[in-house]
């Protein structure tokens, strides 16, 4: 199978990179510079995803797209940075359809990035994709984002837009910035501590996206998250008994804002999301359970 994919040297992307090659698949990567990407790989340059579209060479043939690219969101948000988040997101999806539509034969999938951010915090409300979306800046510009890779539909591709949770692993992700104050002893919830985390193993995320690609079944949202979500309380005990470590210090919500802003709503946000579309359509999960999928990791 011939695959383009971009956000290829990021955390996600970089092992689906590993597994696909292993799987023998041909693959082509679009970004702004190659980074370090296998020899065998080959690279596209896109330097302005957000005003041109790719090189109709590196779509060429393509069975699959993968598109993973945007700015990341874990950063202190002002005008400017939002703006690259969303744009990097909208646009860059619409430059990368376009190219798709001037293709005399598109490809069998697109496969494009989102989040559970589109349902914006909801309590204890369950989540699934039938959810509506909720309300706000991140809500907002996952509908966007989602609408505009929709638009492949219509050139006979089947669309998969993949609402990705918490992924954990020790390379990238939420886990690392966890780590230090646990380890130290002075780790503990965040705010109430009520807030539902939709978390995933890494080795869940990629597989459930190698799984979206192949299972012609799988069309329209798809939680990327386990099925068995926990609240941010039980996951600082979680991770605190993993690593033989207290979690008894919260970090109050107002030092929360003051560090990262608006961007604090993310942070606190409650997202109760359950893969039901994963479930249906028969995804293995290799870790359901917080306390196995946190032993592989630091264990």
């Amino acid at each position: 199978m011939r695959i383009t994919l971009t956000g290829a040297t990021g955390f996600i992307g970089s092992r689906l990179v590993q597994l696909w090659l292993e799987a023998g698949h041909e693959l082509h990567v679009l970004g702004r510079k190659p980074g370090k990407l296998p020899p065998a790989v080959h690279f596209w340059e896109w330097t302005d995803p957000e005003r041109t579209s790719p090189p109709a060479e590196s779509l060429d043939g393509s069975d699959a797209v993968i598109n993973l690219a945007g700015e990341p969101v874990a950063q202190r948000w002002n005008e400017a940075v939002k703006q690259r988040i969303r744009s990097s997101r909208v646009q860059g999806t619409s430059r990368l359809v376009d190219a798709l539509r001037a293709m005399p034969r598109p490809p069998a999938v697109l496969v494009n990035a989102s989040a559970v951010g589109y349902y914006g915090s909801r309590g204890d409300e369950v989540l699934t994709e039938t959810s509506p979306p909720g309300k706000g800046f991140l809500p907002d510009v996952c509908k966007e984002w989602e609408q505009q890779a929709q638009q492949a539909a219509p050139l006979g591709s089947r669309v998969v837009c993949v609402r990705t949770g918490i992924v954990l692993g020790t390379e990238g992700g939420a886990l690392p910035q966890m780590l230090p104050p646990f380890r130290l002893g002075v780790g503990g919830r965040l705010g109430s501590g009520k807030q539902w985390m939709p978390w995933i193993h890494i080795d869940d995320i990629v597989g459930l996206i190698d799984f979206a690609v192949n299972t012609r079944t799988v069309q329209g949202p798809l939680n990327a998250c386990s099925p068995n979500p926990v609240t941010n309380a039980d996951f600082s005990r979680e991770l605190g008994r993993v690593l033989h470590r207290p979690a008894l210090l919260p970090v109050p919500e107002f030092a929360i804002q003051l560090l990262f802003g608006e961007m604090a709503e993310v942070v606190l946000a409650s997202d109760r999301a359950l893969p039901q579309a994963a479930v249906a359509a028969g995804y293995p999960f290799r870790f359901p359970e917080l306390p196995a999928a946190l032993i592989k990791l630091l264990c």
